[in-house]
């Protein structure tokens, strides 16, 4: 297979032990061997050998690299919108009384179980195709508005299709356990019984690689989640929690007792929380957009997430109630003005963080080894990536070593 060089560019490498901020070479280049990277490091440093052995040389003119960034918690499968129930919120209802109404939630549930697969999958092409442009390689999906088998079914399938379609790596999460759905109205029990029998189902048709609850006063309790955190570990599937976003239920240290790739809100996460997450190494999801979107007052406890050592990532949290958001370049912005992360932090977020929240190893930085998926951006410096919003400094993206 031909080799190919990068050289002529900065780049962020983001790898945890580098000795300058972002990891970054000013100076750099990238050996890229199919879809792995062979060789990265100052240009100077670049073995003679390996630079004759490179059949392709691109030269970036003095562009910034990074890795490919990561959205690692959205839904971005789903049908219908809830502008009208956000201009109702505007104008002085509550979320109750938009729920009486047959709204919230339910609205969503309704318009995605109407919805067909070729609906779905055109209007989830529209929001994966404005999170690449924002340099986006690898995004989580989530189910969890179908809340039924074989909508939710229909929802992985779109999902899974997209990555097919796209240059994307697309990784799907089971939510199954999203909300109680109409007809279970007073039997959340019995939901749960619905929700381990389709899992095991769903992922016998290789379409689920993580399970994730909404464990929380509106959602589903602490018991009801480690049922089905138990059932996933039977599967040998990874979990992930929605946690601590409106209250301190004490989801944090359940998901990490199960080994949790990740919890994500985390508005009310306690310290005993965010020790049991740094012991397991579950990697704490901030979703600045829902924050906004809500017009949330608690922040995050980022200090304390600093103190234990607990990584932390960013994402778009892409869903249609809560923050109907398609840039994850915003999500930087964000981070550092609303949650106060460094633009390095929020970078990290993004990528390596990323990574390991969804539980990949082989992205995230910029190293021998790692899959060649890179973002070339027209910028001088990293901070840029969070310093500037509303615009879209990306000139190109590789996508497992293929130009895109």
């Amino acid at each position: 297979m031909t080799l190919s060089l990068w050289t002529h560019c900065q780049a962020a490498t983001m790898q945890p032990q580098a000795v300058l901020p972002y990891g970054l070479i000013a100076d750099a280049a990238l050996v890229l061997d199919g879809p792995l990277l062979r060789w990265v490091g100052p240009r100077r440093e670049l073995p003679p050998d390996l630079a004759r052995a490179c059949g392709t040389q691109h030269g970036a003119g003095g562009a910034l690299i990074t890795p490919g960034l990561i959205d690692c918690h959205t839904h971005l499968v789903y049908g219908g919108d809830r502008a009208a129930e956000f201009e109702q919120r505007l104008h002085g209802a509550s979320y109750e009384d938009i729920a009486r109404q047959g709204g919230g939630i339910a609205s969503t549930v309704r318009a995605t179980r109407q919805a067909s697969a070729e609906q779905l999958s055109a209007s989830a092409s529209t929001r994966l195709r404005a999170l690449l442009a924002d340099g986006v390689t690898t995004v989580e999906i989530k189910s969890g508005y179908g809340l039924a088998l074989e909508p939710e079914r229909r929802c992985l399938e779109v999902a899974r299709a997209l990555e097919r379609s796209h240059p994307v790596s697309v990784r799907t999460t089971f939510l199954g356990a999203h909300a109680l759905p109409p007809e279970f109205a007073g039997r959340s029990d019995d939901y749960i019984d619905a929700v381990l029998a389709m899992l095991p189902l769903l992922h016998a048709q290789g379409l689920v690689d993580a399970v994730d609850v909404f464990c929380e006063r509106i959602g589903f309790s602490l018991a009801q989640t480690a049922t089905i955190f138990a059932a996933a570990r039977a599967l040998g599937l990874p979990v992930k929690l929605h946690a601590e976003q409106l209250s301190d239920s004490g989801g944090a240290q359940l998901a990490a007792g199960f080994g949790a790739l990740s919890c994500d809100h985390l508005e009310w996460l306690s310290a005993d929380g965010a020790a049991a997450m740094a012991a397991a190494g579950s990697v704490a999801v901030l979703l600045p957009g829902a924050f906004y979107f809500l017009r949330e007052t608690r922040l995050p406890p980022i200090d304390l997430l600093r103190q234990h050592g607990v990584a932390m990532a960013v994402s778009t949290d892409c869903n249609p109630g809560s923050s109907p958001c398609t840039s994850l370049l915003l999500m930087l912005n964000m981070a550092c003005t609303l949650f106060r992360l460094t633009p390095e932090e929020a970078l990290a977020g993004v990528t390596r963080h990323a990574a390991q929240a969804l539980g990949l190893r082989d992205r995230g930085v910029l190293a021998a080894g790692m899959r060649a998926d890179l973002a070339v951006w027209d910028l001088e410096q990293p901070a840029q990536l969070a310093y500037s919003f509303g615009v879209r400094p990306l000139r190109q993206v590789v996508f497992a070593g293929v130009p895109q």
